[in-house]
């Protein structure tokens, strides 16, 4: 698969505002392994390989186990998460698939039940971005590292 237009290069100035919100995200108070999560579950829905590769690795160095980064794809089948990781899991699904059913009220109070409006707003940043992320990786055509040492 060829790789196609480099945004950073392309876009600096987008670029640069788009990895300043990704930082502003990473401090934004939230624990950092519920963010690997999110940053996993939604990159699994997109099919981001790029990113799935990256943040795997990440979560792995942070000290998540192998068993919970297995288990994410079913994470409703498995006691493995906390409830609050469960109500990021959900809004997190809701969010990435927003034409299948618009982050319905259920699902809106489940998550408000987990986090303060200042947490579950900047959740809502952390799957916005990780989603927008997950387009440019797709889009651009941006291979894991992995992909490459084992091509």
């Amino acid at each position: 698969m060829d790789t196609r237009v480099s945004i950073p290069k392309a876009a600096p100035a987008a670029y640069k505002a788009m990895t300043a919100l990704s930082n502003t995200v990473e401090q934004c108070g939230l624990e950092h392994s519920l963010l690997d999560l999110v940053k996993m579950r939604a990159s699994q829905i997109n099919g981001c390989a790029f990113c799935l590769a990256m943040h795997s690795a990440d979560a792995r160095k942070a000290g998540e186990s192998e068993a919970r980064l297995y288990l994410l794809n079913g994470w409703r089948e498995t006691p493995v998460y906390s409830e609050r990781e469960r109500a990021a899991l959900a809004w997190t699904e809701a969010l990435t698939l927003i034409t299948e059913g618009h982050a319905p009220d259920a699902i809106y109070e489940e998550v408000r039940r987990q986090f303060s409006d200042e947490e579950l707003a900047n959740l809502t940043m952390a799957i916005v971005t990780i989603n927008g992320w997950n387009r440019i990786a797709i889009s651009s055509r941006m291979m894991p590292v992995v992909a490459k040492n084992i091509g």
